[in-house]
């Protein structure tokens, strides 16, 4: 694969530049805005200062509230105060340690590197993409990429090129293969039909939240499971739509005659094979296995009154999903060669988390605003005012909902990461729905596809501009515009679509995932 090349200027003369002259104006703003903000690891530092300036004002006020969750008295504190030092310096390595997405995203990784890096993914993804006939190419390198999410941005490298080669093997544009690859990642990142990495994150992050207004509450990895296989169907339906009704369409779609193009192989040797086929067959196994263990109602692993709210099944789903993917990585590796000894194991699982240090490292920054959040008592402060705005005047919760579409979705395009973006959010927006009666889970699928849905026309994603690259290698002068002329429309459609589901799983009152509130 040829590194990315740097994308033209905005003032591109290209087909799709120049009819986009508004679009590429707004992503220039928003690029030149973007490259303007701190990485995220010091915007939380500079976040904390403000709340320290912040509390120490509403403190000096005597600013209050009375808790739901008690019935007492919460006063704001002051964290610029001796005890607010205090706590800050005595309670740093805890914040970080106990930070609840931790522990989880560790396991997780870890034998989600061992499927990566045995090429146990790798191939499966090759495998849904290839050979299949031109009328469902599209449908399924869309549904393949919200499967890849698996492998967290390794789908990005993986998938996208293998979508324009899956295209191209079809007698279809290879840069339509590339758009529908990049934009099914991107715009439906955090909807898939598997457990990702993703789910321990905003699962742990929402649980620190709901605390705010409920001790006990706890959030599992799998709460928003259901909803999310519908939202991976329902999207890739959407992407094979607007594909071969709009897009498909277009007069630009051919490649440079002279494109030369470094393609990734879709095939998969029959040894390959025959170890993905032993792999899923292991996968099949764990799944019989632990619905066995999980179904009968006297189940030691499930909660106290027989069901799966707060159960061991839950709280433990994490350890299940990474022990899953490292015992399909590790049976395709021995049968594949890739693994060929059982030192290589552990040394694949030091890979993942090396790969994810600098996640890891935004995690301490995130974990010691959070903190300071909840001693201050601000949460509580904003949360129960805010709620108490929503019953005064009786705003339609649909409209509330709306709204903080529309304000996640704006931020989305700036702070790209949606763990950090979810943990500023979630400990005001998830407190304040609980007190007017919305489940922590639902907000948090909300939050979901405001993710998602504008991430695929952000250029301060690091993802849009490898995708360029890509595509820069089947046509040179594609710039910032062309990609972004592409997955416009595929990314407004995907995130009407989705809130469509939302608002109808949620009138319907169908539970979200397993142990989930139905409303």
């Amino acid at each position: 694969m040829s590194s990315p090349s740097a994308p033209p200027a905005p003032t591109s003369t290209t087909d799709a530049d120049t009819r986009l002259p508004r679009t590429l104006r707004v992503l220039g703003v928003v690029e030149r805005v973007g490259n303007a903000l701190p990485h995220p690891f010091w915007l939380f530092w500079i976040l904390a200062g403000i709340l320290g300036i912040a509390s120490a004002v509403m403190s000096a006020l005597g600013v209050s509230v009375i808790s739901p969750a008690d019935d007492k008295k919460v006063v704001v504190e002051n964290l610029l105060s001796g005890d607010g030092l205090a706590m800050a310096m005595s309670t740093a390595i805890d914040n970080f340690t106990s930070f609840g997405p931790m522990g989880t995203i560790v396991v997780v990784i870890m034998g989600v590197a061992v499927a990566e890096h045995t090429g146990f993914l790798s191939g499966l993804m090759r495998v849904s993409v290839s050979r299949v006939p031109s009328w469902l190419v599209v449908f399924a390198v869309a549904f393949a990429g919200t499967m890849s999410h698996v492998a967290s941005a390794a789908a990005y490298a993986i998938l996208v090129p293998l979508g324009g080669v899956a295209f191209r093997a079809v007698g279809r544009s290879p840069i339509l293969g590339i758009v529908v690859a990049y934009t099914s990642i991107a715009s439906g990142y955090d909807a898939s039909p598997i457990p990702t990495p993703n789910d321990t994150i905003f699962a742990g992050i929402t649980t620190a939240a709901a605390r705010i207004i409920d001790p006990d509450a706890y959030v599992s990895p799998l709460s928003n499971w259901f909803f999310n296989i519908a939202s991976s169907l329902l999207l890739a339906v959407v992407i094979t739509l607007v594909t071969n009704t709009l897009l498909a369409k277009r007069p630009d779609l051919e490649a440079d005659e002279d494109a030369e193009v470094d393609e990734a192989s879709l095939e998969i040797s029959a040894r390959e094979r025959r170890a993905m086929l032993w792999a899923i067959i292991a996968l099949v196994v764990v799944a019989v296995l632990v619905a066995i263990a999980v179904v009968p109602a006297s189940s030691p692993l499930r909660g106290e009154d027989g069901t799966l709210d707060d159960s061991p099944f839950l709280n433990g789903v994490a350890v299940l999903v990474g022990f899953a993917f490292a015992l399909a990585g590790i049976v395709f590796g021995v049968l594949a060669g890739t693994v060929t000894s059982a030192a290589d194991v552990p040394a694949l699982m030091a890979r993942g988390v090396k790969q994810i240090a600098p996640v890891l490292v935004l995690f301490f920054s995130i974990a010691q605003f959070l903190a300071y959040f909840d001693w201050t008592h601000i949460g509580d402060v904003i949360a129960v005012e805010s709620a108490q705005v929503l019953k005064t005047t009786g705003v339609p919760l649909p409209l509330v909902f709306l709204m903080v579409l529309a304000l996640l979705s704006v931020v989305n395009v700036l702070v790209t990461s949606g763990s950090a973006m979810w943990s500023i959010a979630a400990p005001v927006l998830v407190p304040m729905l609980m007190l007017v009666d919305v489940p922590a889970e639902t907000t948090q699928a909300l939050f979901r596809i405001a993710d998602s849905g504008s991430t695929a026309i952000t250029p301060m994603s690091p993802y849009f501009v490898l995708a360029l690259g890509f595509l820069q290698q089947y046509r040179k002068k594609a710039g910032i515009g062309t990609l972004a002329a592409f997955t416009l429309p595929l990314a407004v459609c995907m995130t009407l679509a989705w809130t469509v589901l939302f608002f109808a799983w949620w009138l319907l009152g169908i539970p979200l995932g397993p142990g989930a509130p139905v409303r």
